[in-house]
């Protein structure tokens, strides 16, 4: 990213770049990151969007229980996409489909016991990769400067 910045600026010197030295670097932790995440997730044999699901239904809480539609909005997914991650999940024996009781037409989809257990493992072993990267760069102190300033840029891109 460094050489990136030094490149507009040789160039560019009347352009401020230093917008694009922070979101490049968020950009490219995020892949690097979202890399390591997916290779932990596959140890159990999921992919990052399958554990979205299983996860999201297991930070629901009891009774782990969400309409498609629910799943869907909180994951930005399409319900088609939604769709093919619960036919294989189903099929997993992670998750269970089933009618709504409030709704004829709807339905609800809920996480089984072997998807409860997995998704528990998953998200500890996530984290311990999440942790382990932050931890050997970062102190307590800088971690929460970072999130502070990273929820400060958040909040800006919500307006």
């Amino acid at each position: 990213m460094d050489a990136i910045v030094d490149q507009w600026t040789a160039v560019r010197p009347d352009l401020d770049t230093a917008p694009m030295a922070v979101y490049g670097r968020i950009y490219r932790i995020a892949r690097v990151m979202g890399d390591l995440m997916e290779k932990e997730y596959r140890r159990f044999g999921l992919t990052r969007g399958e554990f979205d699901v299983v996860a999201t239904l297991r930070r629901s809480g009891e009774p782990y229980t969400l309409s498609p539609r629910e799943l869907s909005a909180t994951l930005m997914l399409t319900t088609g996409g939604m769709t093919g991650r619960l036919d294989k999940l189903e099929k997993a024996g992670l998750l269970v489909r089933s009618p709504d009781p409030d709704d004829r037409r709807g339905l609800r989809v809920t996480l089984t016991g072997q998807g409860l257990e997995l998704a528990d493992q998953a998200v500890a072993a996530g984290l311990a990769v999440q942790r382990q990267v932050f931890g050997s760069v970062l102190d307590e102190r800088q971690g929460e400067q970072l999130g502070d300033l990273l929820r400060l840029l958040m909040t800006a891109h919500r307006a």
